[in-house]
């Protein structure tokens, strides 16, 4: 447009030069002319030779109103060369996309997709709206469809950067000062682990815990009359424990492991030694229960070698203490080995820097809210420190001892409680202490963000391997359709949905009695975490499936009678609480809520409850026996039927109960009486020593002489599951 208006303003130009120059012309002739002949023709002369016109306002207006018009007639033209080169609408795509995934994703239905493939060596017929397509025919649709084909692709995420918390280098020797052991107590349940405790302490914790079973971790201080200090780990000496057990030998420096005398070597103590080999910590012999007549301290020691203990006396480095926990009776030698095997490893710590250590216990207190149990491994534990620990923190409110007692500080190797956490921490996770919630909450974040990265990964693993399975049994199902017509194929298809068999209500219910979904509640995380190791053992699910829905930390909610409502499940509770208007809300929606206070008991109660799921087993009980003396046969109108003359051998016989004939020690028939006579009365009952005819139900059995005939009841006796938690 530019260039014709250019050409135009300088035609116009050109043309007005042209007629100025000519009327500057005609302007001198006139004058000469007017000069000469003025006076004889004045106004003829005016009016044949007017002023010239206004060229430029002329020229003006003209080039404005050609540019108007030019302007429009090239609008319409720019409207449709923008049209024209519109950018075209995307489409994701992936590989293996199905046909109806492509057709959704382009805004179009199925038929679309299988138009586009008309013309092409595409399968057609083999095609269905699940079928996923090569990369080649995805193409050629997008094509066809006249859209743009933009590849799917993982959104990989800006690399954050690490902002984890880490414990620190190791300190300079010149800044450490001795501390106290961390000492565990570890062996077998029943052998006296807690009585031994409880004498060191002076402190009844064995009345306090039901059935005098240590139920979950506990840490305490025990100063000694020498006025030496040790920190001891009440682990509890369950197998179902061995978790737990393996926690406290993590971060203990000494383990005493109790043997009854008169019991010897059992299964946890033999977990017991293993844990502590394998967190490489020195072993203390206390062998307990020393005052019982049977008590045989030499067979504890000889039946230890078998396990890599070997004693002092048998040229080992092992100490052994003969202790009687009941009594009392030698425990100040036990603690005087621990110290002096103590002063041997030199333990020391640095009590400067930031906080280390790590989480015993856990659990949340009504009053206080989430509480933790952990020991101090270096630095000092002061009020309103900043605590990170897993993917939870907390700013120290309140320290405490074993006894209540509000601290001020804790060194290392001190138990102390700890309250402020924003949740509950796991028991076993690292404690570390940063320098403000701002940086602790960054700890946190990078540390749930970790978290989801892996779980992603797994993620797309798993998906990655379902596409894998899915475009096999696809390409399997075209080999198996071959080159079928699509009449054939659908045709097939239906034969074979028609073979599948659905179930009916009835028959779902027997299917869904044979799973128990269970919903585990806790007082303490490593409570917790016990029985779910217990449930990790379950092996047992060709019986009854074994499905954990739910689990978790404090009281029995009315979230958890409606979770086991849902899944028809069972609730148990471990040394937690169900308030009335809970278990009155379980009651009327049929929700089993079973609350203990002692493990084992719980995993009974959890056995009795799979069991019960099991189908009954049937046993048959011999009521009486008799023998085959003689065969004749009776008619009954136009029938002749085949009756065996018996005599009882054993016990009665009775016409209403099961009757099976064996012949040679094998099962001929099974099933009931038509007749029992005695001579010739019809009887319901044949006692010992008297003799019958009788009749079976199937009239194509041949009685021999020398058959037995057994009478037998069935008890339908309840099976019991073959799960075998360890105890």
């Amino acid at each position: 447009m530019n260039q014709k208006l250019l050409k135009l303003e300088n035609l116009l130009r050109f043309h007005t030069i042209y007629r100025q120059l000519h009327s500057l012309s005609q302007r001198r002739a006139l004058r000469q002319w007017r000069h000469g002949f003025s006076s004889l023709y004045p106004v003829w002369t005016a009016q044949l030779y007017p002023w010239p016109w206004p060229t430029d306002v002329l020229t003006g207006a003209a080039l404005s109103q050609h540019r108007l018009l030019v302007t429009k007639k090239e609008e319409r033209p720019r409207k449709s060369q923008l049209s024209s080169t519109k950018s075209k609408k995307e489409v994701e795509v992936w590989l293996g996309m199905t046909v109806e995934e492509l057709g959704r994703a382009m805004g179009k239905n199925t038929d679309f997709v299988y138009e586009a493939l008309l013309n092409t060596a595409a399968d057609i017929d083999s095609l269905e709206a699940d079928s996923p397509l090569d990369e080649v025919w995805i193409k050629e649709v997008i094509k066809k469809a006249g859209l743009k084909l933009k590849w799917s692709k993982l959104k990989q995420d800006k690399v954050r950067k690490n902002k984890d918390a880490v414990r620190r280098p190791q300190a300079d020797p010149a800044l450490l000062t001795p501390r106290f052991p961390v000492v565990t107590i570890m062996g077998h349940v029943d052998h006296g682990k807690t009585t031994l405790l409880d004498k060191l302490r002076k402190t009844q914790v064995a009345a306090m815990e039901a059935g005098g079973i240590t139920q979950h971790i506990g840490a305490f201080l025990v100063s000694l009359p020498s006025g030496e200090k040790i920190t001891f780990l009440d682990t509890p000496g369950h197998a179902a424990f061995s978790a737990m057990r393996a926690r406290g030998a993590q971060v203990t420096d000494i383990v005493i492991l109790v043997v009854a005398a008169d019991d010897g070597v059992m299964k946890q103590t033999v977990e017991s030694i293993q844990h502590a080999k394998d967190a490489q910590v020195p072993i203390v012999l206390a062998i307990n229960k020393c005052d019982k007549a049977e008590a045989n301290p030499e067979k504890v020691k000889k039946e230890l070698l078998a396990y890599d203990v070997v004693c002092e006396d048998y040229g080992g480095d092992i100490q052994a203490v003969p202790v009687s926990a009941l009594t009392g009776d030698n425990l100040m030698a036990l603690a005087e080995a621990t110290i002096a095997l103590a002063e041997m490893l030199e333990l020391k710590a640095d009590p400067t820097g930031p906080v280390e250590g790590t989480v015993i216990e856990s659990f949340t207190d009504k009053g206080r809210g989430p509480v933790t149990t952990a020991i101090i491994q270096r630095g000092t534990l002061r009020k309103g420190s900043v605590l990170v620990a897993g993917k939870s923190w907390a700013k120290v409110r309140l320290m405490f001892d074993e006894n209540g007692k509000t601290m001020d500080e804790a060194y290392p190797s001190m138990p102390v409680g700890i309250i402020g956490w924003r949740n509950l921490p796991s028991a076993g996770e690292e404690i570390l202490e940063v320098e403000s919630e701002q940086r602790a909450r960054e700890v946190v974040d990078w540390r749930k963000y970790e978290q989801e990265q892996e779980k992603s990964q797994e993620d797309m693993k798993i998906i990655e391997e379902k596409r894998k399975e899915h475009q096999e049994a696809h390409w399997k199902a075209r080999e198996k359709y071959g080159n079928m017509q699509w009449k054939e194929r659908a045709y097939l298809k239906y034969l074979e949905r028609k073979g599948q068999t659905f179930l009916r209500p009835k028959e779902k219910t027997e299917r869904d009695s044979n799973v128990l979904p269970v919903i585990i509640k806790g007082d303490v995380d490593g409570s917790v975490e016990a029985i779910l190791n217990i449930i990790d053992t379950y092996d047992a699910s060709h019986e009854c499936e074994l499905e954990l829905i739910h689990f978790g930390v404090g009281d029995i909610s009315a979230n958890d009678v409606n979770l086991a409502e849902t899944f028809y499940g069972v609730i148990y509770g471990f040394n937690v609480n169900a308030g009335n208007v809970i278990q009155q809300s379980a009651a009327k929606k049929g929700v089993k809520i079973k609350l203990h206070k002692i493990i084992y008991h719980l995993v009974e109660d959890l056995q009795d409850e799979l069991s019960s799921r099991l189908p009954c087993a049937v046993e048959e009980h011999p009521v009486g026996e008799a023998s085959v003396l003689a065969i004749f046969s009776v008619t009954e109108g136009k029938k002749k039927v085949p009756v065996a003359g018996c005599r009882v051998q054993k016990g009665q016989l009775e016409k209403q109960k099961n009757f099976k004939l064996t012949r040679n020690g094998h099962v001929i028939w099974k099933g009931s009486l038509t007749s029992l006579k005695h001579h010739k009365d019809d009887i319901s009952i044949v006692k010992t020593g008297m003799d019958c005819g009788l009749s079976l139900d199937e009239e194509n059995i041949e009685f021999k002489v020398g058959d037995i005939i057994v009478c037998y009841e069935e008890k339908h006796i309840q099976a019991k599951t073959s799960w075998d938690p360890g105890f």
